[in-house]
Protein backbone atom coordinates (compact mmCIF):
# COMPACT_ATOMS: atom_id res chain seq x y z
CA UNK A 1 0.00 0.00 0.00
CA UNK A 2 0.78 3.34 -0.63
CA UNK A 3 0.97 6.37 2.16
CA UNK A 4 -2.30 7.85 0.08
CA UNK A 5 -4.24 4.34 -0.04
CA UNK A 6 -3.23 4.03 3.71
CA UNK A 7 -4.64 7.07 4.74
CA UNK A 8 -7.64 6.84 2.21
CA UNK A 9 -8.42 3.41 4.00
CA UNK A 10 -7.99 4.69 7.46
CA UNK A 11 -10.37 8.26 6.37
CA UNK A 12 -13.08 5.73 5.42
CA UNK A 13 -12.81 3.51 8.70
CA UNK A 14 -13.42 7.39 10.04
CA UNK A 15 -16.29 7.84 8.36
CA UNK A 16 -17.56 4.51 8.90
CA UNK A 17 -17.80 4.87 12.55
CA UNK A 18 -18.89 8.20 12.61
CA UNK A 19 -21.69 7.47 10.19
CA UNK A 20 -22.31 4.33 13.52
CA UNK A 21 -22.17 6.72 15.81
CA UNK A 22 -24.69 9.16 14.47
CA UNK A 23 -27.23 6.19 13.74
CA UNK A 24 -26.40 5.00 17.68
CA UNK A 25 -26.76 8.25 18.76
CA UNK A 26 -30.68 8.37 16.71
CA UNK A 27 -31.46 5.09 18.23
CA UNK A 28 -30.68 6.10 21.63
CA UNK A 29 -27.67 3.83 22.20
CA UNK A 30 -25.58 6.01 24.08
CA UNK A 31 -22.42 3.66 24.83
CA UNK A 32 -22.41 2.50 21.09
CA UNK A 33 -22.61 6.04 19.83
CA UNK A 34 -19.46 6.79 22.06
CA UNK A 35 -18.04 3.58 21.35
CA UNK A 36 -18.23 4.29 17.53
CA UNK A 37 -17.06 8.01 18.16
CA UNK A 38 -14.00 6.67 19.69
CA UNK A 39 -13.18 4.40 16.62
CA UNK A 40 -13.74 7.38 14.36
CA UNK A 41 -11.41 9.80 16.29
CA UNK A 42 -8.94 7.41 16.34
CA UNK A 43 -9.20 6.31 12.64
CA UNK A 44 -9.36 10.34 12.09
CA UNK A 45 -6.07 10.50 13.82
CA UNK A 46 -4.46 7.67 12.04
CA UNK A 47 -5.49 9.04 8.82
CA UNK A 48 -3.22 12.01 9.22
CA UNK A 49 -0.42 9.96 10.78
CA UNK A 50 -0.47 7.38 7.69
CA UNK A 51 0.18 10.06 5.38
CA UNK A 52 3.60 10.47 6.77
CA UNK A 53 4.15 6.40 7.03
CA UNK A 54 2.63 3.67 8.79
CA UNK A 55 -0.02 4.13 11.23
CA UNK A 56 0.78 3.16 14.56
CA UNK A 57 -0.78 0.56 16.26
CA UNK A 58 -2.73 2.05 19.22
CA UNK A 59 -6.10 3.68 20.41
CA UNK A 60 -4.23 6.85 21.23
CA UNK A 61 -1.94 8.45 18.50
CA UNK A 62 -2.20 12.27 20.76
CA UNK A 63 2.14 11.90 21.22
CA UNK A 64 2.54 10.55 17.24
CA UNK A 65 0.58 13.85 16.53
CA UNK A 66 2.25 16.31 18.30
CA UNK A 67 5.72 14.96 17.26
CA UNK A 68 4.43 15.94 13.36
CA UNK A 69 4.30 19.22 14.53
CA UNK A 70 7.16 19.00 16.24
CA UNK A 71 9.37 17.31 13.81
CA UNK A 72 7.81 20.06 11.36
CA UNK A 73 6.45 17.40 9.06
CA UNK A 74 2.70 18.97 9.41
CA UNK A 75 1.87 22.05 6.71
CA UNK A 76 2.24 25.16 9.18
CA UNK A 77 -1.32 26.28 7.83
CA UNK A 78 -2.84 22.92 8.94
CA UNK A 79 -1.29 23.17 12.63
CA UNK A 80 -3.24 25.46 14.37
CA UNK A 81 -6.82 23.14 13.26
CA UNK A 82 -5.02 20.05 14.90
CA UNK A 83 -3.38 22.24 17.54
CA UNK A 84 -7.59 22.47 18.27
CA UNK A 85 -8.71 18.99 18.27
CA UNK A 86 -5.48 17.82 19.51
CA UNK A 87 -7.35 17.35 23.38
CA UNK A 88 -9.94 15.08 21.81
CA UNK A 89 -7.53 12.61 20.74
CA UNK A 90 -6.45 12.47 23.86
CA UNK A 91 -10.06 12.83 25.89
CA UNK A 92 -11.30 9.88 23.44
CA UNK A 93 -8.32 7.27 23.71
CA UNK A 94 -7.37 4.38 25.12
CA UNK A 95 -9.16 4.67 28.61
CA UNK A 96 -12.73 5.81 26.80
CA UNK A 97 -11.72 2.80 24.60
CA UNK A 98 -12.06 0.33 27.34
CA UNK A 99 -14.68 2.01 29.26
CA UNK A 100 -17.23 1.74 26.17
CA UNK A 101 -16.30 -2.23 25.87
CA UNK A 102 -15.69 -3.22 29.62
CA UNK A 103 -17.02 -0.50 32.05
CA UNK A 104 -15.50 0.18 35.35
CA UNK A 105 -14.68 -3.09 36.22
CA UNK A 106 -13.16 -1.77 39.60
CA UNK A 107 -16.67 -0.31 40.42
CA UNK A 108 -18.35 -3.46 39.09
CA UNK A 109 -20.35 -0.60 36.45
CA UNK A 110 -21.35 -2.03 32.96
CA UNK A 111 -20.69 -0.08 30.38
CA UNK A 112 -24.03 0.99 29.64
CA UNK A 113 -24.32 2.35 32.93
CA UNK A 114 -21.70 4.35 32.10
CA UNK A 115 -23.02 6.74 29.38
CA UNK A 116 -26.14 9.19 28.95
CA UNK A 117 -27.22 11.14 25.82
CA UNK A 118 -24.71 14.20 26.85
CA UNK A 119 -21.90 12.02 26.86
CA UNK A 120 -23.16 10.51 22.93
CA UNK A 121 -23.58 13.69 22.24
CA UNK A 122 -20.23 15.16 23.04
CA UNK A 123 -18.42 12.20 21.39
CA UNK A 124 -20.37 12.74 18.04
CA UNK A 125 -19.40 16.13 18.18
CA UNK A 126 -15.77 14.97 18.97
CA UNK A 127 -15.60 12.89 16.47
CA UNK A 128 -16.87 14.60 13.63
CA UNK A 129 -14.81 17.65 14.89
CA UNK A 130 -11.74 14.86 14.02
CA UNK A 131 -12.81 13.25 11.06
CA UNK A 132 -13.49 17.33 9.45
CA UNK A 133 -9.64 17.80 10.47
CA UNK A 134 -8.17 14.42 8.76
CA UNK A 135 -10.51 14.70 5.68
CA UNK A 136 -9.20 18.33 5.09
CA UNK A 137 -5.24 17.16 6.56
CA UNK A 138 -5.94 14.06 3.55
CA UNK A 139 -6.88 16.60 0.73
CA UNK A 140 -4.09 19.15 1.28
CA UNK A 141 -1.26 16.48 1.09
CA UNK A 142 -3.65 14.74 -1.90
CA UNK A 143 -5.19 17.26 -3.75
CA UNK A 144 -6.66 15.34 -6.73
CA UNK A 145 -8.81 11.89 -6.55
CA UNK A 146 -7.17 8.74 -7.67
CA UNK A 147 -9.38 6.82 -10.58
Amino acid sequence: MTDRLDAQYRLRLAEGFLREAEQDFGSQRWRSCVDNAQLSIENSGKTILAIFGPAPRTHQPTRELQDLVEKGKLDPSLVNRLSQVLPLFDEFGLEEHFKTDYGLESDYLLPWELYDEEDARKAKRAASQCFELAKEVFEFYFPNPQP
